[in-house]
C-alpha cells in the first residue's frame, strides 16, 4: 500500500467515477484500476460493489475511505513540518452554538494568515456528536462548554472563563438582582446544555422564584428579547459585549457564576501545534477572559 494507491481511491470516491478521477491524479483508467485491484489484493477485501455501474463504494469501502483520508492529511502535514514549509493539510472543527461562535470565525481567519496553504472545515451540531466525532476521529477538534463524562483519551482545553449576567432592558431603574429576577417576566434559556443547568440550579440555590414570560434556545435571541424590553434575563458575558446593546446589566451568582468554553481534541494529536495556535487565538479574543496556554494541546 502507498500514498499513490490512497489519493486514487479517495479521488475515485470524491469523483464517483475510474474515469474522473483518472484524470484528476493524472492517470489512465487503466492505470487507476490496477492500483485499485493493488490496493484491494493488499487487504485482501473489495472495496468496490462492481455490479453496479459505475461501481460503488462498499461497506469496507466506506471504512477505508475514513482511514485513507486520515493516512492522506497525516502525511502531507509531516511533509510540512520536515521540508521546514508553512503548515498544509485540512483541520476539521467542530461547534455547538454558543455565544462565543463568533470568536471562531476571526479565529480561524487569524490562524490562516499565519497558515495560508491550511484548508479549514467547520460544523455546528450538538456537543454530544462532536464529541464523538472527535473520539471517532472525525473531527479534529470540538468547541464545546465544559462537558462531563468526556473519554480518557480526550483532553479539555478552556479558552475563555467568562462571567453569567442578569440583563435588564434600557432604563430598567438600577435594583437588587433578586428583585429584578422576581419582579420582572424572565426570558429563560431553555436548552437541555450545561449552561442552561447552570442557570438554573444557581436561582434554585438562591431561592430566586421567577415568572416566566419566553423559553429560548438560542443567547442572542435571549438577548434581542432583553433588549426589546420583553423581561429580564441571564446570559454569558460575552453575549452582550458581542451584542453591542446598551442594556442594564448586573452580575449573577454569589458569588459571581462563571462558565467555561474550551476545546476538546484528541490526546498526542499530529496537529498538536495547530490546536495550540487556534487555541491562543481564541483566547486572544477573548480579551480579558481569556485562558491561555503556553504549551501545545497533547504535549503535558
Amino acid at each position: 500500500m502507498d500514498t499513490r494507491q490512497l489519493r486514487t481511491f479517495v479521488a475515485i470516491a470524491e469523483h464517483g467515477t475510474f474515469a474522473r478521477a483518472a484524470s484528476v491524479v493524472n492517470l489512465t483508467p487503466s492505470a487507476v484500476s490496477q492500483q485499485v485491484y493493488a490496493l484491494e489484493q493488499e487487504l485482501d477485501t473489495k472495496l468496490f460493489n462492481r455490479d453496479s455501474r459505475p461501481p460503488s463504494l462498499n461497506l469496507q469501502g466506506l471504512k477505508m475511505l475514513e482511514t485513507a483520508r486520515q493516512v492522506l492529511a497525516l502525511v502531507d502535514e509531516t511533509r510540512g513540518v520536515l521540508s521546514g514549509k508553512q503548515m498544509t493539510g485540512t483541520l476539521n472543527i467542530g461547534s455547538v452554538r454558543t455565544s462565543t461562535i463568533g470568536l471562531l470565525p476571526r479565529a480561524i481567519v487569524a490562524l490562516r494568515q499565519e497558515f495560508p496553504e491550511l484548508n479549514v472545515n467547520l460544523r455546528v451540531g450538538m456537543s454530544s456528536t462532536l464529541i464523538s466525532d472527535v473520539n471517532a476521529d472525525r473531527l479534529d477538534l470540538a468547541i464545546v462548554a465544559e462537558h462531563t463524562g468526556v473519554s480518557r483519551n480526550l483532553l479539555w482545553s478552556p479558552f475563555i472563563r467568562e462571567p453569567l449576567v442578569v440583563i435588564a432592558p434600557p432604563g430598567t431603574p438600577l435594583r437588587p438582582v433578586k428583585e429584578l429576577l422576581e419582579t420582572l417576566p424572565f426570558v429563560r434559556f431553555g436548552s437541555d446544555v450545561p449552561l442552561g443547568a447552570l442557570i438554573n440550579n444557581e436561582l434554585a440555590r438562591l431561592g430566586i422564584a421567577v415568572r416566566d414570560i419566553a423559553e429560548i434556545d438560542t443567547i442572542p435571541a435571549i438577548v434581542e428579547c432583553v433588549a426589546a424590553g420583553l423581561g429580564v434575563g441571564i446570559v454569558p458575558d460575552i453575549a452582550v459585549r458581542e451584542n453591542g446593546r446598551d442594556m442594564r446589566t448586573l452580575p449573577f451568582g454569589e458569588p459571581q457564576v462563571f462558565r467555561q468554553i474550551g476545546m476538546i481534541h484528541r490526546a498526542g494529536s499530529p496537529k498538536a501545534e495547530l490546536l495550540a495556535a487556534l487555541h491562543n487565538k481564541l483566547a486572544e479574543m477573548a480579551g480579558e477572559f481569556g485562558v491561555h496556554r503556553k504549551e501545545p494541546p497533547g504535549r503535558e
